[in-house]
């Protein structure tokens, strides 16, 4: 919990998230361990061999390019240092807290279903096979991030996920945040939002068109990209931006143009009214702008299929036959 961090844990914390609210004594507080620690563990060799497998496969997703990943996008991408970094969607709380329901598909999911969704909708792409070397690898440095940390904490974890914040005192507006993207972060992702990929190295990420998310990442609903950019934008000074700023930036950068929903049903009006309780209504997917609308296309990218065949429904109700 927070009150029982160390003044070196504290410190620890300040240092990396200078300016960010820091931890209340009712949340529980995990500083994940290092690829350092695991070296000086008394883990099995071949153990650690596999963690930083997963690891190295978090950081450069992108060697699976063309069979998984079909975009610009790292898992490090959106859940930084490593997965490391609270209110950067720190990754270890997901491998305490699942299997549990979850609102966006509507049932009881567990890690690896957790995996096929970013894979899905974050990376274009589909997920390693349930169970292969990759997914085990992916599972296993996730586990390690958590080393130490109770199954279903019971309490709200300190920068878990991007924390919701406050409504915008003023609604979002396209003009605003073209101008608060151009002055802060075209420099890194370009003004078309392309990012810069030199060789087979993304240093920065598309953030719209082929190479970026789809519109059903989880990113392209606009509180959660405002709480990323507000937090860890621009790279190495988040905190710098306003919350307004962050709002707006969010509203042009998801108001642009990117592969379809993977849950597409062939109709976009019908594809928004079908998600729209537990996704769409926080996204400007099938919204009417400059006499278009957003989403009303089959474009996939440069993956040859709409859905992976793992994202599909399960149910836990016994049948009544």
């Amino acid at each position: 919990m927070g009150a029982d961090l160390t003044q070196e844990e504290r410190d620890y914390l300040k240092k990396m998230l200078p300016g960010f609210p820091e931890p209340k004594d009712d949340e529980f507080v995990h500083i994940p361990p290092t690829m350092e620690d695991l070296e000086a563990s008394d883990l099995n060799p071949k153990l650690k061999e596999v963690i930083k497998r997963g690891r190295d496969l978090f950081v450069n997703t992108q060697q699976l390019r063309g069979k998984n990943v079909f975009n610009n996008m790292n898992c490090s991408s959106c859940h930084m240092a490593e997965g490391r970094r609270p209110f950067a969607g720190p990754v270890w709380p997901a491998i305490v807290t699942l299997p549990d329901f979850r609102g966006k598909n509507g049932h009881v999911n567990n890690f690896e279903e957790r995996i096929v969704g970013c894979f899905s909708f974050s990376m274009n792409g589909k997920s390693p096979e349930y169970g292969s070397d990759d997914m085990v690898a992916i599972a296993a440095y996730h586990q390690w991030l958590a080393k130490g940390v109770p199954m279903y904490p019971g309490v709200k974890i300190y920068g878990r996920g991007f924390p919701k914040m406050q409504d915008p005192q003023e609604k979002p507006t396209i003009a605003r945040g073209k101008d608060k993207y151009i002055k802060n972060c075209s420099v890194c992702h370009g003004e078309d939002g392309q990012g810069v990929v030199q060789g087979d190295h993304v240093v920065f990420p598309a953030l719209w068109g082929d190479n970026s998310y789809n519109w059903g990442s989880g990113i392209v609903r606009n509180f959660t990209l405002a709480t990323f950019i507000r937090y860890n934008m621009p790279f190495g000074h988040g905190g710098s931006v306003s919350e307004q700023d962050a709002w707006d930036i969010a509203q042009f950068v998801n108001s642009q143009e990117r592969p379809q929903d993977p849950r597409y049903t062939g109709d976009v009006k019908e594809t928004q009214e079908k998600f729209f309780k537990t996704f769409h209504k926080h996204t400007q997917y099938a919204n009417e702008l400059d006499g278009k609308v957003l989403g009303n296309h089959s474009n996939t990218g440069s993956k040859p299929f709409l859905k992976p065949e793992l994202l599909r429904p399960r149910t836990f109700t016994p049948s009544k036959e």
